[in-house]
């Protein structure tokens, strides 16, 4: 049984505790809890013919009352770092988040989730800015906590590269 360690990241209010429960349990609550500190979860799937347990740790959300607390990140494998698509100033947060925690595990696999594609209409992110990372070499996905698009397909994704020698 192969462990990796996943850290969701982004601003507070983005989703990344709904996407950890749809992706989890199959489940998604309109109800807004604050992650304090960090939550665990698990979830054992296949990638390939290996079996992977993805420890899901679920940080708080980093705002200007608080901050990231960086040693969470340390044994992390990968991370899925999280903006709303429907709120710009919570992508431009989510950017800064990255620049931080790329200098403390540096070139470790994640995926930008640009979350709440169900309201489509409200959509903040232009899709040349979603060209222009995707050219930087990062996996940019619209996911829906709520909907469940595309949340099953990001994890598989990361835990793919996650196991990439």
């Amino acid at each position: 049984m192969i462990l990796k360690k996943i850290c969701m990241l982004g601003p507070t209010s983005v989703g990344k505790t709904s996407l950890v429960a749809r992706f989890v349990q199959s489940m998604f609550a309109d109800k807004y809890l604050t992650t304090v500190g960090v939550k665990i979860d698990k979830k054992v799937m296949t990638v390939g013919t290996d079996q992977i347990t993805l420890m899901l740790w679920d940080l708080a959300g980093d705002d200007d009352f608080q901050k990231l607390e960086m040693s969470y990140l340390r044994g992390a494998a990968g991370y899925l770092l999280v903006a709303d698509g429907t709120r710009a100033p919570s992508v431009d947060r989510a950017l800064e988040i990255q620049g931080r925690v790329q200098n403390v595990l540096g070139d470790v696999p994640f995926i930008f989730a640009l979350n709440k594609a169900d309201l489509i209409e409200q959509w903040a992110v232009p899709d040349h800015r979603i060209t222009d990372w995707t050219n930087d070499g990062w996996l940019v996905r619209k996911t829906s906590a709520k909907t469940g698009a595309g949340v099953e397909a990001c994890f598989q994704e990361l835990a793919e590269k996650m196991l990439k020698p």
